[in-house]
């Protein structure tokens, strides 16, 4: 048995703290923003926005303002039929911002499943590693991940995004036995995958991986059963924001537009029991939460 299988879930619960890197960590008592900022050309609902360094520090600073904890930054769109970025590209984009948002002390985030670019983040001030294969594409993540100390987001995918397709577009469903369960077997999985390679539980958050390989229902169904991730001890992100599902149960085609479905998911998500959540917009979900929080009797 593990030492990250040892330790109690009762401690955890009684103690939701986010271990991150540089000595730094992050309550998860209440609600926590990680502001979304895509380096990139093809990102889904913001591409081409922040190519330019100073643009995108600009931004940052205005999400920072407006209540985000964390500037989750990336060089490689996750989108579905979304082209693979090598290293050192995805580290001619977003270094320099990352260089940019450390100077303003804010809390940091680098998406890429490539240890190389997560290394190099790191040692430019980043503090969470957010892996949407959850360690599967590069052997060298996780125990970057221990050895840095970083924060460890660990995602479900069922395929990569250049073989994926959106929600609301499959030929046939992605196939489950039960949505719910088969993510969170596999979740649990690399989750002892991380702790065999020196990972510890304090460092760890879940995503079930909203719009990675699966179908509008699907996504629905984990969002409906979020709850259950209690029995885990593991704290989990919400990311359904401006996607593909939200739109087609709206009707809002341009992911833009997308904000009151995105909100009304992590007002949900955030009663049953979520207190992470990964965002374009984070004023209005600032506004809609701090109410949320209100109503839950927690603020």
């Amino acid at each position: 048995m593990t030492a990250m299988k040892s330790q109690s879930l009762s401690s955890r619960e009684m103690t939701p703290v986010w271990q991150l890197a540089h000595g730094r960590e992050l309550a998860l008592d209440r609600f926590r923003l990680m502001a979304i900022l895509n380096a990139t050309p093809d990102s889904f609902s913001d591409g081409g926005r922040f190519l330019d360094a100073q643009v995108a520090i600009d931004h940052a600073k205005r999400c920072l303002d407006q209540g985000a904890a964390i500037i989750d930054i990336g060089g490689e769109s996750t989108r579905p039929g979304a082209r693979r970025i090598d290293a050192a590209e995805q580290l001619r984009r977003v270094r320099p911002i990352i260089e940019g948002v450390a100077s303003l002390g804010a809390l940091i985030s680098i998406d890429t499943t490539l240890s190389e670019v997560a290394r190099a983040a790191i040692d430019a001030g980043a503090h969470v590693i957010s892996d949407v294969s959850a360690g599967v594409e590069d052997p060298d993540m996780l125990p970057l991940a221990a050895d840095s100390g970083a924060g460890l987001i660990l995602m479900h995918r069922l395929r990569p995004p250049d073989s994926d397709s959106y929600s609301d577009q499959y030929a046939a469903p992605p196939k489950y036995d039960d949505v719910f369960a088969d993510v969170k077997a596999w979740l649990m999985t690399r989750v002892e995958a991380a702790g065999d390679d020196g990972v510890s539980r304090e460092q760890i958050v879940l995503d079930p991986g909203l719009g990675f390989g699966k179908t509008v229902d699907q996504n629905f169904e984990l969002i409906a059963r979020v709850s259950e991730w209690r029995s885990t001890g593991f704290p989990v992100l919400c990311g359904a924001s401006r996607k593909s599902f939200v739109g087609r149960v709206t009707g809002v085609e341009e992911p833009a537009d997308r904000v009151a479905g995105s909100v009304a998911i992590a007002v949900g998500q955030f009663l049953a029991g979520v207190r992470l959540f990964r965002v374009h917009d984070v004023e209005a979900h600032r506004q809609a939460l701090a109410v949320a929080e209100k109503i839950g009797g927690r603020a």
